[in-house]
């Protein structure tokens, strides 16, 4: 899959950001087709992709356009996900903090980042004032660096939010200083494209994917791009190693992988099979095809639908 299946000039628009809303939903096929269907009903963005995972309990939506179209998106999820999604009772494998957990901006075309900052502030000032929900800006957006990472902000969950709301540091960057009674807080900003990259392993042993995302993630010493939890794949009776890469040009996807691989055999354990959520840049698989296949000085000009999109 390709983050984006066309340029700029291509669709018409003068920039392109992406925006990858996640969502605290994935056992409710109806539920989760109202929230698509609101992105598609607005004009100046096109939902790309979505995917849900039962087990996590989660939602993931990838849509992109210009800055304008992808906040009346946004606003529009947030209005579906506020009347259909109660935390109260939602329960999931995923950590999460609010109905609409975490929304980044992705610059991709025509576009800079400090836009996408901005981008953020107005949509997360936005959603604070129509919906009464607390917002938390992240990554590129926040300038606190305490709460640049999104693990750091949704630490505690929203079980434990009013009182982690509640103590010093911890006073939301737009809305209320309590949390929304179902809707929790919203995590909103800006960053580089982002991989959701999962690996599933052949046994039910939950300590060894705990093992192997301590291994390799980069808050216990891992690689530097690399964010990882084990979890549970009930419905299954397999454990998953499911992970955020956050910069797939310095950590690539094969060498995590290769990385999983070899720390799962140290436990007798085989890899049954790896996953990608959502939308991934087509230079990450590039590099794994050269990687795997050992192509002497293999690029991107040399795939056919990269060549045909540059200009003549």
């Amino acid at each position: 899959m390709v983050i984006c299946g066309s340029t700029a000039l291509e669709s018409g628009l003068d920039m392109v950001i992406e925006c990858v809303p996640n969502v605290s939903e994935g056992r409710r096929p109806e539920i989760v087709a109202r929230m698509a269907d609101a992105i598609r009903a607005v004009t100046g963005v096109r939902l790309l992709d979505h995917s849900s995972d039962a087990s996590h309990n989660r939602s993931v939506f990838t849509l992109a356009g210009d800055a304008a179209g992808v906040e009346r998106a946004v606003l529009a999820l947030f209005e579906r996900a506020v009347e259909d999604i109660d935390l109260r009772t939602q329960r999931g494998e995923h950590p999460r903090l609010g109905a609409v957990d975490v929304v980044p901006f992705v610059p991709i075309e025509g576009v800079t980042m400090a836009e996408c900052v901005a981008l953020a502030k107005q949509v997360g000032a936005e959603v604070a004032a129509r919906f009464q929900i607390p917002v938390y800006l992240y990554e590129e957006a926040s300038a606190d660096p305490v709460r640049k990472n999104l693990e750091d902000i949704r630490r505690g969950e929203f079980e434990g939010l009013a009182a982690k709301m509640a103590t010093a540091g911890w006073a939301p960057d737009f809305g209320p200083a309590t949390p929304h009674p179902s809707a929790g807080a919203a995590v909103i900003g800006a960053r580089m494209p982002l991989i959701a990259y999962n690996i599933n392993l052949a046994t039910d042993r939950l300590d060894v994917a705990k093992q192997i995302a301590a291994a390799i993630r980069h808050s216990s010493g891992g690689y530097r791009f690399v964010k990882a939890m084990g979890i549970r794949i009930e419905a299954r009776g397999i454990v998953q190693v499911s992970m955020n890469l956050t910069n797939y040009e310095k950590t690539p996807i094969f060498r995590v992988f290769e990385t999983v691989k070899r720390e799962a055999e140290r436990y007798g354990v085989a890899v049954l099979e790896s996953e990608i959520i959502g939308l991934v840049p087509s230079a990450a698989l590039t590099s794994a095809a050269g990687y795997y296949l050992q192509i002497a000085g293999f690029n991107a000009d040399q795939v056919l639908e990269h060549k045909l999109r540059q200009a003549p």
